[in-house]
């Protein structure tokens, strides 16, 4: 059985961090792994705290680059240290028995597959589905994950392919990143995993989740949540470089794009959310900005 390299991104959340690790050290006991935490230069005192813990290869990055960055240290770290299998976990997740070494198992018998996912259930709500797949709305230049926020029902099936595979939880063959290289850097954070998985697809690998493998996940707990300022500026900008990237209709994305932007921005002025109308509008100009200067 092949080791598997877990590389964890942490900034300024040492807690979650420390919590998600001793998840691992108590529910996985099948494999043999190492556990990479990349602090991506936390202004509190995460170094210190996380420097405490044994078993565990610390990375210091030098700078704030961004999600991609920050786990390419570790994936780069991990390569150099002959890994065959990286597993990219968010540092905010739960992992429960065996859950990575399900992932693993399952993706040995799919040679097709390039990533593999696991269930992904809200932390807060056990029973809620966070991810069990999902795929990418061309038309609209965004992903749609397979009913998100709804109740779990059991399926008969361990496995099943997918088009999108959440950043959250990704197990990654070597072969796949010599092919396809790091992540891509140019999003800072969010949809670095769509234009992985994109990617992917086209490189000829199919995506595929195993749903016997349960991750509980405290969404975005390093941001602040989706409904953040922050996530909402991110997510706006890389959102237009995405669409700019890969969406052949650009046309029909970017007309859906900005109307729904202006209903948006309504609705948080009817709510006096005067920061999230600044967000979405800076993530606009970047996102342009970006595009302007990259695809002359």
């Amino acid at each position: 059985m092949d080791k598997i390299f877990i590389i964890l991104l942490n900034y300024n959340n040492y807690i979650d961090t420390i919590e998600c690790i001793k998840s691992i050290k108590e529910n996985e006991k099948q494999i043999e792994y190492e556990i990479i935490v990349v602090d991506n230069k936390s202004t509190n005192n995460s170094v210190e705290e996380l420097e405490k813990i044994e078993g565990i290869h610390l990375i210091k990055a030098e700078d704030n680059k961004g999600f991609s960055h920050g786990n390419n240290l570790g994936i780069e770290y991990a390569i150099n240290n002959k890994a065959e299998y990286l597993l990219l976990l968010n540092n905010d997740t739960i992992i429960t028995e065996n859950s990575i070494s399900k992932i693993y198992k399952e993706m040995t018998k799919h040679n097709d597959v390039g990533i593999m996912g696991a269930r992904i259930m809200y932390h807060e709500d056990k029973n809620k589905i966070n991810y069990i797949g999902g795929r990418v709305n061309w038309n609209k230049g965004t992903v749609i994950i397979e009913r998100k926020g709804k109740t779990y029902i059991e399926e008969k099936q361990d496995f099943k392919y997918t088009e999108f595979v959440t950043g959250c939880c990704m197990l990654i063959k070597k072969e796949t990143i010599e092919k396809l290289g790091y992540l891509p850097e140019q999003y800072f954070m969010y949809y670095e995993d769509i234009d992985y998985c994109v990617n992917a697809k086209r490189h000829g690998y199919k995506l595929g989740v195993c749903l016997n493998s349960i991750i509980y996940h405290k969404e975005s707990a390093s941001s602040g949540g989706m409904q953040s300022a922050f996530s909402i500026k991110w997510n706006t900008r890389n959102r237009l470089i995405f669409i700019e990237r890969y969406v052949q209709k650009k046309v029909l994305a970017l007309t859906w794009f900005y109307t729904t932007r202006v209903i948006v921005i309504m609705k948080y002025l009817l709510k006096g959310e005067r920061d999230k109308i600044s967000a979405l509008l800076e993530g606009i100009k970047e996102g342009r900005k970006y595009n302007k200067v990259n695809n002359k």
